[in-house]
């Protein structure tokens, strides 16, 4: 993360992490969350290390479908998140008040939280915005549009593509061929893992 200003140390654990998803997953199999959840696992590490260098206050946090860990690193308590997740909310987690917020759709997510970087070099406003993309949603068009757009305004956006190369169950590499490394000046960075939990629920059948 060379240019950035570390803001501070993660307070959360790997393990806390880890804990908060097995409730989840333990919840889901009882039939409690009649809706899709989209656990992760196996990036606590490297997220949590992320995360020192968001600026809790000013920042923004832009996530995909599968956020239960940046909105509890970005601050929202974990009761809150928990009650979304109960709510039927765990695809789509939006908590403008903690500057968190997540969109279902593939690649959605991109727009917005350029939208919301505008805003705030069009407001002379402090922080910027974090934008979390799977490695297959970082090949769809709608994205390269996005970072083209971004870097052409210089808008105070950076993305973070979370690698586990796939998209559900295609090998991305497959599919795409070798990657094309982004220029050293864009706003992109990237980390790779190797998921530990199902790409959808938790890998058995649930009856309501």
């Amino acid at each position: 993360m060379e240019g950035l200003l570390q803001i501070s140390g993660a307070r959360l654990t790997a393990e806390d992490l880890i804990a908060f998803e097995q409730d989840i997953a333990q919840l889901f199999d009882a039939g409690l969350i009649r809706s899709p959840v989209h656990l992760a696992g196996g990036n606590e590490e490297a997220l949590i290390d992320i995360f020192k260098w968001i600026d809790p206050k000013n920042d923004w946090v832009a996530v995909q479908w599968r956020s239960h860990y940046h909105a509890l690193l970005k601050g929202v308590p974990s009761q809150e998140v928990k009650q979304a997740i109960l709510d039927g909310r765990s695809i789509a987690m939006c908590f403008p008040k903690y500057r968190v917020i997540a969109s279902a759709l593939v690649g959605g997510i991109a727009p917005i939280a350029m939208g919301i970087a505008w805003g705030i070099k069009r407001g002379g406003k402090r922080g910027k915005v974090w934008c979390f993309l799977g490695d297959m949603t970082a090949k769809t068009g709608i994205v390269g549009e996005t970072l083209q757009y971004a870097m052409g305004h210089d808008l105070p956006i950076q993305f973070v593509i979370e690698d586990n190369g796939k998209s559900v169950c295609t090998d991305t590499k497959a599919a795409w061929g070798e990657p094309v490394i982004p220029s050293s000046s864009a706003p992109v960075r990237s980390y790779q893992y190797e998921m530990s939990r199902a790409h959808v629920g938790t890998g058995t059948w649930v009856r309501f």
